[in-house]
């Protein structure tokens, strides 16, 4: 009896779920979209994976949206949100697919993926010094159609081209100009945000308080980034990039990356310098890449950092003229990304299974523990750090000037462990091996809260299951103030508020999104609003 009874309940769900599906498709089509795959599609498993980086989000035994939705302009982004609703499903919206815990292309709950990747078309005006970027439009893209436009301006945004512009400057952006010029979310001076009602919204239309929280507030919790207005920023027609590779003992690379903690946020703010470390497989030891951008000729390039950081030795084959938007190819030195056209090419980023974690540094770390570190890592030979400096322009911008908050850090540090197929069976040995290394590292990074740059998402933080009953309004927020104040610090509550007046019924939602006060309704919420503002 109990078999059948399952068997019957089994049946009663695949229909309504069949049901409910063919009730979207129908929706979907008489509202003009017309670019749907389902799950029944020969080209869904190829349309799912290409845009998802990460490959444990690609495994058999992780949820997968019933359809992915391509909208071609915005009308079709307010008719996909709508349809969604209408059905329950819950909403993914996707744009370059680098989400680290696969929050664009999974969920708990019945749900389906709004993919940006057709919008992102790109407008720049030079006279005005600006640019309308669509939000399905990489970071590569913007950098080729800049550099295409003129050789005087450039953009603040991160190093890797195949990043979607929807959810990285949602997050912030941070990138080789970010001690000149702030974060890409610091030059956003517009935007257009498809809300949960489907309204397409402007900074005029949706208010200061929403723009403020979409610059830095992170992805995921406000509706669907169609577009930013971006500020073109000046650089020299001739810049001084350097890539150099060193080979040192452990102790060597520890003694480079003391000296790199007191120079690199020091340096003048038109000179940004990271640092990688990766195990030598072949040796014992550390491999060591600096990675430079100087905003000028070689010449004064070489003389600064010659004076400033003499232990690293930089020579004229290492740093090399160019242009900004060469600079940005050959900064992330990708062998299979040659040229300035090949910016276009949303699809040249290696993929792996991997875990990564975040940690700011507001004082320097002592020497002896960047031993312990070092040897550490030249253990696993799956794993690499990366150290970005702080300091310069982002650090001289208030922390609540945008929803990002971090702000007078000496650097920050990500802690990556990468593998392939093959080694599935070291999955947990992976996983702990990160988890412990950033165990160790709390005593000597940020605290009160330890804090985490939200486009480096770690559920290992704390989550949100929105399928628990009665789970809204105050307790959402208690819950969520566990990762919360580590990736917003003292902007936390505000974006709290800011969530309740743009998203009241929760919409747009994972575990790790921004929770309203209540999802009933928004009444006294704005006189909340007006003393925050």
């Amino acid at each position: 009896m109990e078999i059948y009874r399952n068997f019957t309940l089994f049946l009663l769900l695949s229909f309504l779920k069949f049901a409910c599906s063919q009730d979207l498709l129908s929706c979907l089509s008489s509202g003009g979209v017309a670019n749907v795959t389902t799950y029944c599609s020969p080209s869904y498993p190829q349309l799912l994976n290409t845009s998802t980086k990460n490959l444990r989000f690609t495994r058999s035994n992780v949820s997968k949206p019933f359809t992915i939705i391509f909208p071609t302009n915005q009308s079709q982004v307010s008719t996909a949100i709508r349809c969604a609703r209408e059905g329950s499903w819950t909403i993914r919206v996707r744009c370059g697919g680098h989400s680290y815990e696969g929050l664009s292309s999974t969920a708990n709950t019945p749900f389906v993926i709004i993919d940006m990747t057709n919008l992102n078309r790109i407008t720049v005006n030079l006279k005005s010094e600006t640019a309308w970027v669509e939000g399905g439009a990489t970071v590569g893209q913007i950098y080729y159609a800049i550099g295409k436009s003129s050789k005087k301006y450039g953009f603040s945004a991160g190093i890797c081209p195949t990043v979607g512009s929807g959810g990285h400057l949602s997050g912030g952006g941070y990138g080789a100009l970010v001690r000149k010029y702030g974060l890409g979310a610091d030059n956003v001076v517009d935007a257009i945000l498809i809300d949960a009602a489907g309204r397409t919204l402007d900074r005029a239309a949706m208010g200061e308080e929403i723009f403020w929280a979409i610059r830095g507030g992170g992805g995921g919790s406000w509706g669907v980034i169609a577009a930013w207005k971006i500020r073109l920023l000046p650089v020299p027609k001739t810049v001084t990039a350097c890539r150099a590779m060193r080979v040192g003992t452990v102790s060597q690379a520890a003694n480079l990356w003391y000296k790199w903690q007191m120079v690199a946020p020091k340096l003048e703010d038109e000179f940004f310098l990271s640092f990688v470390a990766v195990p030598r497989n072949d040796t014992i030891g550390i491999g060591q890449t600096f990675l430079g951008l100087f905003l000028g000729p070689r010449t004064k390039a070489l003389k600064n950092i010659g004076k400033a950081f003499p232990e690293l030795n930089f020579t004229t084959q290492e740093c090399k003229e160019m242009t900004w938007v060469e600079s940005v190819v050959y900064l992330w030195g990708a062998a299979d990304v040659p040229t300035v056209d090949d910016l276009k090419n949303r699809s040249t980023f290696p993929k792996s299974f991997s875990k990564v974690k975040y940690d700011y540094v507001k004082v320097p770390i002592p020497l002896d523990v960047m031993n312990s570190i070092m040897d550490m890592v030249s253990k696993q030979n799956k794993s690499s750090i990366l150290l970005d400096p702080y300091g310069g322009a982002v650090n001289r911008i208030r922390s609540d000037a945008i929803a990002f908050p971090h702000r007078g850090n000496l650097y920050a540090i990500e802690y990556f462990i990468d593998w392939q197929a093959v080694d599935d069976g070291n999955n947990d040995e992976y996983l702990e091996w990160i988890r412990r290394l950033y165990k160790f590292m709390e005593p000597y990074v940020s605290m009160g809260p330890r804090a985490v740059y939200v486009n480096n998402l770690d559920l290992d933080l704390g989550v949100i299951d929105w399928r628990v009953p009665g789970l809204s309004g105050p307790l959402a927020v208690e819950l969520a103030r566990a990762w919360g104040q580590k990736y917003f610090l003292g902007n936390y509550e505000r974006l709290v508020r800011a969530k309740t007046v743009v998203d009241p019924f929760n919409v747009f939602k994972n575990p790790q999104s921004i929770p309203p006060l209540t999802l009933a309704g928004i009444a006294g919420v704005e006189s909340e609003l007006d003393d925050v503002l």
